[in-house]
């Protein structure tokens, strides 16, 4: 491999833009290293399974990579058709193979795509496992004989599962109507299958398979999400449930329309488990996540563990600490019974549970939460701006920042990003209302500041967001 390959694997693999760096090239270049990876730490004999999503390409690539990982001698089990990320990680989990490849970007932009590694244990690989593949990258495949490429369907064993993890019967008897928003994503079918299956009302958007996701991003965030949006109002449906590209990740609509972000589906979930399941383990958020989860984790006396931000975190203490669930602020939520992986379709049947146990809308749940544990609202903007722009925005604010919005800072974090903890007057008016912060958080890999605000009112988070976007777009005067 030459220096100025661009193959580097990151949180649980490497990810590019098609055609530029995501050649065949270098997406077997990648496929060698996890080869080289699996004969060297796993048991070959064990084999590997590849998938893919709808991307452009993505069976092409997949195909790719299996032939790199047969011809070193590797067993490989390959998807005969578009499947979701989890339903491979399910697999690999289940029938024990040595790894799982996933040709996916998730919910990245059209061009984009990635090959992804899920470890024997049915989540992302370790940061160890991936520092051990990228230090392969480039290191000669041993020579001998070719092993047999199986294509197989990975959808059904894992639809068995997730109809298992939850009630079909109290969900069919519910009377509810669903939309389901496939974003043109690998999830497409499966939730209407099962829906179709027991009866309940539903109507599916979006499921033809796009690798141009026409309009959107696949991911299940606003503005993205507005055909989903207007179908439940115009279908009088009482909540939309929303897949990304993988269907690893999660969002949704309530009766009325309203967007329901990740933080308040991981809380509608997380508080029903505990209130009806009494399931055992603790509680993970990442550092740019709901601070609800802390109020909800700490009336039910369970441990709340705080992470960076990226499933990674989420993952890696599944495997060494007795956690029940975790998840992040970008819609991945994991629970560790079933597997340490986000899994977007199983969080959307448990919202359709917990709507039918508890008798309530989605609108009604999230109404019923903020009653509960004190009102909590949150946003994000993406700034797009050059590197110069964001790195001096970050040095400007470690500097020290005295307020923002005219709200005081009256603490800073620094776990992932900066996060100011302020003093608002707002908040003191309203009884057990969320305490306020911001985020500011450089990516590592892109010219992108990423900004996160959660407060006591909309209006609150509003002026927040748009202080910080002022504070990073005069930090290069």
């Amino acid at each position: 491999m030459s220096k100025e390959s661009p193959v580097k694997f990151g949180t649980d693999g490497w990810r590019g833009v098609i055609a530029d760096d995501f050649t065949f090239e270098n997406v077997r270049v990648a496929a060698a290293a996890i080869a080289n990876y699996v004969l060297t730490k796993e048991d070959p004999k064990k084999g590997v399974f590849v998938a893919y999503d709808t991307r452009f390409g993505s069976p092409a690539f997949a195909a790719a990579v299996a032939e790199v990982l047969a011809g070193a001698g590797i067993p490989v089990q390959l998807a005969d058709r578009i499947t979701p990320t989890p339903a491979l990680s399910y697999a690999v989990k289940q029938l024990g193979a040595a790894g799982g490849v996933m040709i996916t970007s998730s919910h990245n932009p059209a061009q984009w795509n990635g090959v992804k590694y899920k470890a024997s244990y049915g989540g992302s690989g370790s940061p160890s496992i991936m520092a051990d593949i990228e230090s392969l990258l480039g290191k000669p495949l041993p020579s001998g004989s070719t092993a047999k490429i199986d294509l197989v369907n990975f959808v059904p064993p894992y639809v068995d599962a997730i109809q298992r993890f939850v009630d079909l019967d109290l969900i069919a008897k519910s009377g509810f109507r669903f939309a389901i928003d496939c974003m043109y994503g690998a999830g497409a079918g499966i939730l209407a299958g099962i829906f179709s299956k027991i009866g309940v009302d539903y109507i599916e958007i979006r499921a033809n398979p796009d690798p141009l996701f026409p309009g959107i991003n696949p991911e299940p965030i606003e503005p993205h999400v507005r055909a989903c949006q207007e179908i439940v109002v115009e279908k009088k449906c009482d909540a939309g449930l929303i897949t990304d590209g993988d269907a690893d990740r999660i969002g949704a609509a309530d009766e009325n329309g309203n967007f329901v972000d990740p933080h308040k589906i991981y809380s509608v979930i997380l508080q029903w488990i505990l209130e009806r399941k009494d399931w055992p383990g603790g509680v993970t958020r990442a550092f740019n996540t709901t601070s609800m989860l802390d109020r909800i984790a700490a009336r039910y006396g369970r441990k709340l563990y705080e992470h960076g931000i990226g499933f990674k975190y989420v993952c890696d203490l599944m495997l060494t600490e007795d956690i029940l669930i975790g998840g992040e602020e970008s819609g991945g939520i994991g629970i560790r019974r079933h597997l340490p992986e986000r899994d977007g379709l199983l969080n959307a049947l448990l919202i359709a549970n917990v709507m039918a146990e508890e008798k309530k809308t989605l609108g009604q749940l999230v109404e019923w939460l903020q009653k509960e544990y004190g009102e909590h609202q949150y946003g994000r903007i993406d700034l797009h701006i050059p590197d110069a722009l964001k790195n001096a925005t970050i040095a400007r604010a470690k500097a020290g920042v005295k307020e923002f919005a005219g709200m005081p800072v009256e603490k800073v974090e620094t776990l992932d990003g900066i996060k100011f903890w302020l003093d608002n007057p707002e908040a003191k008016m309203k009884p057990n209302a969320a305490k306020t912060w911001l985020l500011l958080r450089a990516s590592g890999t892109e010219p992108l500041l990423r900004i996160y605000s959660e407060s006591c009112s909309k209006e609150s988070v509003k002026k927040l967001l748009e202080a910080a976007r002022e504070f990073a777009m005069t930090s290069g005067d």
